[in-house]
């Protein structure tokens, strides 16, 4: 695949700090071919107006959230709306959707907008609501008030259901079009921020359009069927929404825990009820959390709803299941993504022969066997270290030093602070039963 030069410094950049890269990542997926197919049938679904499930597990190091971002791309390839939230205790608790709606408000992208995207998304409906009037109805362009108003009639019948359970919804966004209209941009921009779920907007833009107080947990679930009437709307066909490392609800109290689990069941009983039609939703996981006494089993009828039989051999594993597991690297994948960074990093560089030859097949596997022995020779740890230690130490010495060779110039070493506690704690194990996991 072709990647720009900036494309490839941001995936480079982000493999040196030892994160996810956020885009590119068809360059680097290994071992994803069977989830292919599935992925894109369910977009497929959610494009044309289907509610979508879905649920990955893996251990810490499987590469669940390079899955949801290799997903992401998927979707924005083909129009969707995308947002990445990381719940977390503090920041992003599950059991307060309107924490979760704020946040995808927050991370809301387009295929145009990497950021920031739904003051473009509400400019485009409008737009698209304009030009609908002009050529539905009799109406002269230059009349701004029957233009308005035949604008915001439309603006009614298209949000449907929305109006009649969030009228706050409607209200608003007319009063950010006329605020718009007006020249009032302060206003505008506060009306926007309180669409968003922000809190602590000025009583004086509430006033401007009769709202009051903040979006509360169930005012989110109608707010986001809204959302997704405008991006419908506007041209895009769907909202891939990632809740990542919801294993996070294992550390919280008992009583915030069973509340976010039951959040959970909540949002899938109404993507199955049809309320929310376009919306992909995926969530990552530890298999702990699926599985263990702390997570999804707490609530059996979450438990029910998720429940797959992962007995069979992995290569049976269904796709098309509302849950998969991710298999997570081996020693060949690990050498395979090796290379395939390698290759990325000497295309972006004048001395790409030299890298090639250095930093050949035999030398990754080499490295790819220390850092796996390191850590306690569990491979599933490892890719995130592996990559992180390929460019930062190796490649980029390659690069800038003529006479610099990994095999006799380089030791690798790995310190404690580098590492995740997974990683350290699979370092310090003697058998799979001595990994603490982050439980």
């Amino acid at each position: 695949m072709s990647i720009s030069h900036q494309r490839r410094r941001d995936i480079v950049d982000a493999l040196r700090r030892g994160t996810v890269p956020q885009y590119g990542l068809d360059a680097l997926a290994v071992g994803l071919q069977h989830l292919e197919k599935a992925f894109d049938e369910e977009l497929t679904k959610a494009a044309g107006g289907a509610g979508v499930f879905k649920a990955v597990r893996g251990e810490y190091g499987s590469g669940k959230t390079f899955v949801s971002r290799w997903l992401r791309e998927r979707a924005h390839s083909q129009g969707f709306a995308c947002a990445e939230v990381q719940v977390s205790e503090t920041e992003t608790p599950l059991h307060r959707l309107e924490t979760v709606y704020r946040r995808l408000m927050e991370r809301l992208t387009t295929p145009e907008s990497p950021s920031g995207a739904f003051r473009n998304v509400v400019e485009a409906w409008f737009f698209t609501l304009e030009d609908d009037v002009l050529s539905q109805q009799d109406i002269d362009p230059n009349d701004e008030a029957a233009l308005v108003a035949a604008t915001d009639a439309l603006m009614e019948k298209r949000l449907g259901e929305v109006v009649r359970s969030a009228p706050a919804f409607s209200l608003t966004l007319r009063a950010y079009r006329r605020a718009l209209l007006e020249g009032r941009e302060d206003i505008a921009d506060g009306l926007l921020a309180w669409m968003g779920g922000q809190p602590n907007i000025s009583a004086s833009v509430k006033r401007y359009a009769n709202i009051k107080g903040d979006i509360d947990h169930f005012g989110a679930l109608s707010f986001l069927q809204g959302v997704l009437t405008i991006l419908k709307d506007s041209g895009h066909p769907g909202l891939l929404l990632v809740l990542d490392e919801v294993e996070t609800l294992q550390r919280m109290r008992s009583d915030v825990r069973d509340k976010s689990l039951n959040a959970l069941r909540q949002l899938m009983d109404e993507i199955d009820n049809g309320r929310f039609p376009g919306l992909y939703l995926l969530i990552t996981g530890t298999t702990a959390f699926f599985d263990g006494p702390m997570g999804v089993q707490r609530l059996p009828p979450l438990a029910q709803r998720l429940a797959v039989d992962f007995a069979t051999d992995a290569r049976f594993d269904n796709p098309r299941a509302v849950q998969v597991r991710l298999k997570g690297f081996d020693k060949e994948a690990l050498k395979e993504v090796g290379i395939k960074v390698r290759d990325l990093y000497a295309a972006g560089t004048d001395n790409s022969e030299r890298v090639r030859e250095v930093v050949n097949a035999d030398y990754i596997a080499l490295l790819a066997e220390q850092v796996t022995g390191n850590l306690g020779g569990k491979v599933g740890v490892a890719p995130r270290i592996f990559l992180k230690k390929l460019v930062g130490e190796v490649l980029d010495r390659v690069d800038q030093f003529d006479d610099f060779r990994p095999r006799e110039h380089y030791a690798l070493t790995i310190s404690e602070t580098e590492l995740t506690r997974s990683e350290r704690a699979s370092r310090g194990a003697k058998s799979v039963d001595d990994i603490d996991l982050e439980l």
